[in-house]
């Protein structure tokens, strides 16, 4: 990519500096830790002083997007996942939103009887089978989070659907069914053995769990999801506005 400010410009040079340097973030050249050109050679290239650079540079570090190491420079930091709680999308979706390349680690499709809880939330009775779906998914390199899914026989899933396409879209295509209200729930807590061996963490090891109750447009109930995160991993961002 073109590392160049405009000096005719009447932005001031650290904003500039500062666009840039977000840009550089998300060149893929520079993503997964790879360190940024030095600050000395960087504010030549610009042709702007070190205290502007540095100004930009200080700015990404407090918002967590670099991370300065002595000996070794300026790099980007590690993506973590961040969910806005204003902006209800898949998990693909929101993954694709945030340029995060996605591996589904693993994926099966079984009918079961449902718990209380789940039967509770469907209205219905816990004799009847619902459609369940677990997926572990997470970066190229390693999981870090893994779902559990159950959809109301409303729905009329069969199983056999391709479920690498975005779900809420394939709901839409496939069934007719458009989800329109979500709502939410996040605790932390300890993982257990079958949690943690997925994750690929230590049992005891910090999750967090989010509930996400899904809704049609006449607010009946079609899914109900578990995603178990890796802690470290996941980050959750509430804005609010007045």
């Amino acid at each position: 990519m073109k590392i160049a400010i405009d000096h005719k410009s009447p932005v001031p040079l650290h904003i500039q500096a500062e666009q840039l340097i977000r840009k550089m973030i998300e060149d893929e050249s520079y993503q997964d830790g790879k360190v940024l050109p030095n600050e000395v050679d960087l504010a030549k290239i610009l042709a702007i002083s070190r205290s502007t650079l540095r100004q930009a540079i200080n700015k990404l570090v407090f918002e967590g997007l670099l991370v300065r190491k002595k000996r070794v420079g300026t790099k980007v930091n590690k993506v973590q996942v961040s969910s806005k709680s204003n902006n209800w999308l898949s998990f693909s979706q929101e993954m694709k939103l945030r340029g995060i390349k996605i591996r589904n680690f693993e994926l099966h499709v079984t009918w079961v009887y449902p718990n209380e809880t789940i039967a509770n939330f469907f209205e219905i009775k816990s004799d009847r089978k619902v459609l369940k779906m677990e997926r572990l998914r997470g970066s190229m390199d390693e999981p870090f989070v893994y779902f559990e899914s159950y959809f109301h026989p409303r729905v009329g899933m069969t199983g056999d659907e391709d479920f690498k396409r975005p779900l809420y879209e394939l709901l839409e295509t496939e069934h007719s069914v458009i989800a329109t209200l979500s709502k939410e729930e996040i605790s932390a807590l300890e993982a257990e053995a079958q949690i943690a061996e997925k994750l690929r963490i230590p049992i005891g090891g910090a999750v967090l769990l989010r509930k996400r109750f899904v809704y049609d447009q006449g607010e009946r109930p079609i899914e109900y999801n578990l995603g178990y995160y890796k802690a470290k991993s996941f980050t959750y961002t509430l804005e609010s506005r007045r």
